[in-house]
């Protein structure tokens, strides 16, 4: 007497599951890891007007100059970076942080940046870092 056999044949299971699996890595669009940038096209005019140039300086105790002004604390450069931020023609900051400058502060300083809506920031003097 024959016995009803129990076990499920898998081989079809498989071709499908390899059918779908080629099926899929075909129709998945191939994942760039770049960032799309939005970069002008052509040469730029000739800048006519020097742009204004406010330093902000991290020395290595980790005290922040505005322009050669102390700054008592974040409020206080948040202040100032909000009436930069204002003016009609944004002026270009240049950080210049010390290679012993606490990394938080520096940090802070560029988010403070940032929050308060100033774009033309460089870091300047990052040949420092290089060893």
């Amino acid at each position: 007497m024959e016995q009803p056999m129990m076990e499920i044949n898998t081989t079809p299971l498989i071709d499908v599951m390899l059918v779908l699996n080629i099926m899929l890595i075909i129709t998945i669009p191939i994942q760039l890891h770049a960032v799309n940038l939005n970069m002008p096209v052509g040469t730029p005019p000739p800048n006519l007007v020097k742009p204004e140039v406010l330093r902000i300086d991290i020395d290595a105790e980790s005290q922040v100059t505005f322009n050669g002004e102390a700054i008592a604390d974040r409020a206080e450069l948040e202040k100032r970076m909000t009436v930069v931020s204002a003016m009609p023609v944004q002026p270009e900051v240049h950080l210049r942080p010390d290679r012993k400058a606490r990394y938080e502060v520096v940090a802070g300083v560029l988010a403070t940046a940032q929050r308060t809506g100033l774009m033309k920031i460089g870091v300047v003097g990052s040949e420092q870092f290089v060893q």
